[in-house]
């Protein structure tokens, strides 16, 4: 799987993370196909610099993580656009629940091993003055990447493992998690295929 650095736009102003929950892998993936196809179906935002979405481990839900050049610019097109893509897609994969978005900015990556590939991303959140203890060193933990909330209170934490083992045998008294894989690119200038398309992660 991909590094999450290598998923990282250096101009990007903002890094929003939305969780969607499906129920089924199932789902998942119909949903995923639905945004896919509205995505393609509309101009995309100038503004919206890359956007990737993972699967969580069980199947059950997505995390989308955008990244604008600005949390102005993305609001902007929201109010515009957003409800009409999200609906259509709810018409087809009808249920699905969103949490809520959150509004954050990389903070801090800490790389322990660049050499191996993740096999998991983590994501977990934490009070921002505990979140230096999410990425230190451990068995199996390749890097951690620290995001602050927009009021500087809270930090979601990636970290990227060599496998879920690795993980549960460290996770045992760390904060709520959830892990993921990187299902797909929607957009981003830097990964792009021969044909000139989003590239399949």
């Amino acid at each position: 799987m991909t590094h999450f650095l290598d998923l990282v736009h250096p101009h990007a102003g903002t890094a929003l993370m939305s969780e969607w929950l499906t129920g089924t892998a199932e789902r998942s993936r119909a949903a995923v196909d639905a945004a896919i196809d509205e995505w393609a179906a509309a101009e995309p935002p100038a503004a919206l610099l890359a956007q990737h979405v993972f699967l969580s481990t069980d199947g059950a839900g997505l995390l989308y993580y955008a990244q604008w050049t600005s949390d102005e610019a993305h609001l902007a097109w929201a109010r515009a656009r957003r409800p009409a893509m999200v609906g259509r897609v709810d018409a087809l994969v009808p249920g699905v629940e969103r949490p809520g978005l959150h509004r954050t900015r990389l903070h801090r990556s800490v790389v322990h091993d660049a050499g191996r590939e993740p096999g998991v991303l983590v994501v977990a959140t934490t009070a921002a003055d505990q979140a230096a203890g999410a990425v230190r060193a451990a068995p199996g933990l390749l890097a951690g990447h620290i995001h602050l909330t927009a009021d500087g209170e809270r930090a979601i934490v990636v970290t990227e493992w060599t496998d879920a083992a690795a993980h549960e045998a460290a996770a045992a008294d760390g904060p709520a998690f959830k892990r993921y894989t990187l299902l797909h690119a929607f957009r981003d200038d830097r990964a792009e295929d021969a044909a000139g398309g989003p590239e399949r992660f």
